[in-house]
């Protein structure tokens, strides 16, 4: 495990979220159980577009997915993924356990799940240029398409020191003034303006087997798909962002958002 050292203001957990990963095993899913389940809590219906930031659901129906460099089965095959968020771990914890319980034995539930914590590759500059202008959730029908990306990063990325692996997200330059790499920011600049990006971390870092480091998801509308692809190739182009020599992907699985869980499993 690695320890904070001077990167971080303050390591404090600001959410809790999973994703329910759910492929089928035959037989008739409880939708309607499900759905009760979402009221009970008290879950928004992220669909809506005006869940607040806190206890929200949204539902996921398959569209594809592409293997990557980790193999996971469970994700690349999901026929359905559901993501419950909460400010309090239990909630998740309980709403994971429970959803399970109704799935089975119609369906098999591989759960990822992780927080939201500080930002630590940022200054004020960063959070103006990027994230202050980040796309807000839209509702399903202007912002269809989700995306759920797991990854993790090697060994030899964690054994970098804070301030090393905090270099790979500016461009760099070389001595004559010339920019050498873009970096992570710039490669991905162009999805800041149409693409909703969340990421979830594991709470240990680096995840332990069978784990991944990172989950991060993105919505967006069906003309900014192509964006979406065409920031991810520029992120895995290593001359560009020398940082995704030290990436490992799982599978990247496309979804379409429904409004309930009915429409999931109908």
């Amino acid at each position: 495990m690695t320890t904070p050292g001077n990167e971080f203001l303050e390591r404090t957990t600001q959410g809790y979220g999973a994703y329910l990963c759910i492929r089928s095993a035959g037989g008739r899913v409880d939708a309607a159980g499900l759905g009760a389940l979402c009221e009970r809590v008290g879950l928004a219906n992220e669909f809506d577009g005006r869940a607040p930031k806190g206890e929200s659901v949204a539902f996921l129906r398959r569209q594809e997915a592409t293997a990557g460099a980790i193999a996971d089965d469970d994700v690349l095959h999901a026929d359905g993924v559901i993501h419950v968020a909460s400010r309090g771990q239990g909630l998740v914890e309980a709403f994971c356990d429970d959803a399970a319980k109704l799935l089975a034995p119609a369906a098999r539930v591989r759960v990822l799940a992780g927080v939201i914590g500080t930002k630590n590759y940022t200054g004020a500059a960063m959070n103006n240029w990027a994230y202050a202008r980040a796309v807000v959730q839209h509702p399903g029908s202007l912002m269809p398409n989700a995306f759920l990306a797991p990854q993790s990063k090697t060994a030899d990325w964690w054994r970098k020191g804070w301030m090393e692996r905090h270099t790979y997200f500016l461009p760099r330059y070389d001595e004559h003034g010339r920019m050498a790499s873009e970096g992570h920011a710039l490669a991905a600049a162009e999805g800041i303006a149409c693409l909703l990006r969340r990421t979830y971390r594991h709470p240990v870092e680096p995840a332990p087997d069978g784990a991944y480091d990172f989950v991060s998801y993105f919505e967006c509308a069906d003309a900014d798909v192509p964006t979406f692809h065409k920031v991810c190739a520029a992120l895995r182009d290593v001359a560009r962002n020398p940082e995704w020599r030290f990436v490992r992907e799982g599978p990247i699985w496309h979804g379409r958002r429904v409004a309930s869980a009915r429409e999931l499993f109908a």
